[in-house]
């Protein structure tokens, strides 16, 4: 078949995040003139497959699902796929369609476009060859093969809210008509699994489309205007390389129920619809004319005053906030996704994300959604660590959950004055703070002297949690140094919401209680030799943790700070001589014993590396504003973002992972977008602008 051409300030106002209005916060805005910052590379990259296999792109459905891969087309990761679909957003993640092997015939001539690696390492066909640039359009990925005097373009996106992922080829130059056949690989399995062929899948087809059922659902793959021609055969052995690197099965079977096969005429285009909906799909161009105006909306409400590249993580930001789904209303709401691919929403991650990915990019509801969504989940006065994949309950394994979930009460009430948010919400820290003081889950209390205790054998409960083996890595059993910097700021925040609901004598009780443990923590965890806060005290040996580790300049970097300008300077000096990177700190200083620099190795080796020297990119957060809260150098704070320019078209193109090598070069590892890393550069930036002259 042939297809042609159709186709007001406040006093109240913290520095970092300008002023919303409570009844001003709506979800939508006009659309504005803010394009997005270019992201892109050429044959130099894609030409090569050690460059173009090692780069990745994401695209998000606004409730769990996604559909990722490398620049060069060969799936690397069990969790590549074009569509990753959600059935219970966020969660319930079932890799569907996992490739669209293309050939075409233009004049005398046939290319295979496709890249796939198989379990021997041969590489066949080499389709990467034939790319002559990738463009990330928004947050649409778009690829162009040079085909003698042709051009073929392909973009990939999806339908908001929906498991429906469009793939446009469109014939952007050519001579004559251009044919194409289409193999869609498939798999029907949870993502963290992988499929091994054998017994045919259960499937049916009509001129122009094909369903394949799965356990609980179907694939329905429709192409209009193309004709579906059957021929079932199994695609043996595909090669997952980075599964293989990180130690586990690396090795696949993908089916495919037949091909699908259509003619371009010049400058023509079609779409493929890959979707688990049971309703029809949305036309493909009202879904892509709809995830424009999205796009727009989101640039339109950044800075204009801000670079190119930091109003464009506007579209970054946006990939993490999703819809939850729950059994019912009072389960349902917003959420963030940690990260991509493997991570779903984890209250730590979520709460030191929220203000850098909702109110730093102007979206205040969103943040509003997430305050009371959590605080719906709160379980002896402890938030969830996280959200399982399936049905299970919440685990609430985490310390640090809770204490930020008051910092990002702060941040919000601070840029909205939301009293009526206030009042909602107070109640329940006043019963946080109450549990905490009488004892919780995990043998988390206030000690005697007014700090906070947290931690029993075999149990990890601040950020750095890897365990192997039933061994806790950093264990941190004691009175950690960023917990008591948090848990002197849940009092401070009470304080100003107890004195924005005009209640004196509990603002005055709470900030005689910040004020005791201020006191206390800077006595306690001053390590004057060192120049530096100890990382733990009252550990289980009764001897303090001196490790240097990045933990302490959280302490110098939240909203209500608790040392001066020189202990803080000494910090900050301190930690950035040993622990700064490009991308972010490490865990720990290179002259530990236990330093490990590079996060490499089957999950034993990468589990005992993660905390012990890997480099995390959100700690940059709290260096920068510790840096500028030591030197009131607005434009040297700054600086340290600068790398975070070019790394958007580096590892995941538009976005930023997890972690990277505490070692030069410090390559990028871990989940390939991650939630904390995008948030802190947005917040950061946002909250080193130097503020208004008093004239202005």
């Amino acid at each position: 078949m042939v297809i042609g051409n159709t186709v007001p300030a406040s006093s109240r106002r913290l520095p970092e995040y300008r002023m919303i209005k409570a009844e001003q916060m709506s979800n939508g805005t006009e659309a504005g003139d803010c394009p997005a910052p270019r992201v892109a590379c050429g044959r130099a990259v894609l030409g090569n497959l050690a460059t173009a296999r090692e780069r990745e792109w994401l695209v998000t459905n606004g409730a769990g699902a996604f559909a990722a891969g490398t620049l060069a087309g060969l799936v690397s990761r069990r969790y590549h796929g074009l569509l990753v679909a959600a059935l219970k957003p966020p969660v319930a993640r079932t890799v569907t369609l996992v490739k669209l092997d293309a050939r075409v015939q233009y004049g005398q001539h046939t290319f295979d476009l496709a890249t796939n690696e198989y379990a021997d390492g041969t590489v066949h066909p080499h389709g990467y060859r034939l790319l002559q640039d990738f463009r990330l359009d928004g947050t649409v990925p778009t690829w162009t093969w040079a085909l003698d005097d042709a051009l073929l373009e392909c973009s990939i996106y999806m339908a908001r809210q929906r498991n429906t992922t469009y793939i446009r080829y469109r014939l952007a130059r050519s001579s004559a008509p251009l044919r194409v056949e289409l193999d869609p690989l498939t798999a029907w399995r949870d993502y963290h699994w992988h499929q091994r062929g054998g017994q045919d899948p259960q499937w049916t087809s009509g001129d122009d489309r094909c369903e394949i059922l799965g356990a609980g659902g179907a694939l329905r793959l429709i192409a209009p205007g193309a004709r579906f021609a059957a021929d079932p055969r199994w695609h043996w052995n595909i090669r997952h390389a980075v599964e293989a690197s990180r130690g586990l099965d690396a090795v696949e079977d993908l089916f495919r129920a037949g091909s699908f096969k259509v003619t371009l005429l010049p400058r023509g285009e079609f779409t493929f619809i890959a979707s688990t909906e049971q309703d029809p799909p949305e036309d493909p161009a009202a879904a892509l004319q709809s995830l424009r105006t999205h796009e727009s909306q989101l640039l339109s409400r950044m800075p204009v005053t801000w670079p190119a590249w930091v109003r464009g993580l506007a579209l970054a930001a946006d990939q993490y906030v999703v819809s939850r789904k729950g059994r019912s209303p009072a389960e349902s709401g917003s959420t963030i996704i940690a990260g991509y691919p493997w991570f779903t929403d984890w209250g730590r991650d979520t709460m030191i994300a929220l203000p850098g990915l909702t109110l730093a990019v102007g979206r205040p509801q969103i943040a509003r959604d997430i305050l009371t969504t959590f605080a719906r989940h709160v379980d002896r006065g402890v938030l969830p660590n996280r959200f399982p994949d399936g049905d299970e309950a919440p685990e609430y394994n985490t310390v640090d959950a809770t204490l930020w979930y008051f910092q990002a009460v702060s941040r919000y009430l601070s840029a909205t004055g939301d009293i009526a948010l206030a009042r909602e919400l107070y109640p329940v820290l006043v019963d946080i703070v109450n549990w905490h003081d009488r004892g919780t889950h995990f043998n988390i209390h206030t000690a005697d002297d007014g700090l906070l205790h947290a931690g029993e054998t075999g149990v990890q409960l601040t950020w750095m949690d890897a365990k192997v083996d039933g061994r806790v890595i950093t264990p941190r059993t004691g009175k950690p140094v960023e917990i008591n910097a948090l848990w002197h700021g849940v009092f401070r925040v009470l304080a100003d919401v107890a004195g924005l609901l005009q209640q004196g004598d509990d603002a005055a009780r709470w900030q005689r209680r910040a004020q005791h443990i201020e006191k206390v923590f800077g006595e306690r965890f001053w390590n004057e030799d060192a120049g530096q806060l100890y990382d733990v005290i009252d550990t289980p040996d009764g001897r303090p943790d001196g490790s240097l580790r990045p933990n302490q300049l959280i302490a110098c970097a939240l909203v209500h700070p608790l040392l001066d300008r020189e202990r803080t300077r000494r910090i900050v000096d301190t930690c950035g001589r040993a622990l700064l990177t490009s991308y972010g700190l490490r865990s720990l200083g290179p002259d530990a014993t236990d330093y490990i620099g590079r996060y490499r190795g089957g999950p034993v080796e990468r589990d005992q590396a993660y905390h012990q020297g890997t480099a995390w990119a959100w700690l940059i957060g709290p260096f920068v504003r510790a840096h500028l809260r030591a030197y009131g150098n607005h434009d040297a704070a700054r600086s340290f973002l600068a790398p975070f320019e070019n790394l958007l078209s580096e590892a995941c193109a538009g976005q930023y992972p997890e972690i990277f090598d505490g070692d030069a070069p410090h390559g990028p590892a871990g989940c390939f977008a991650q939630a904390w890393s995008v948030a802190e550069v947005i917040g950061t930036w946002s909250d080193v602008q130097e503020p208004p002259s008093p004239t202005q």
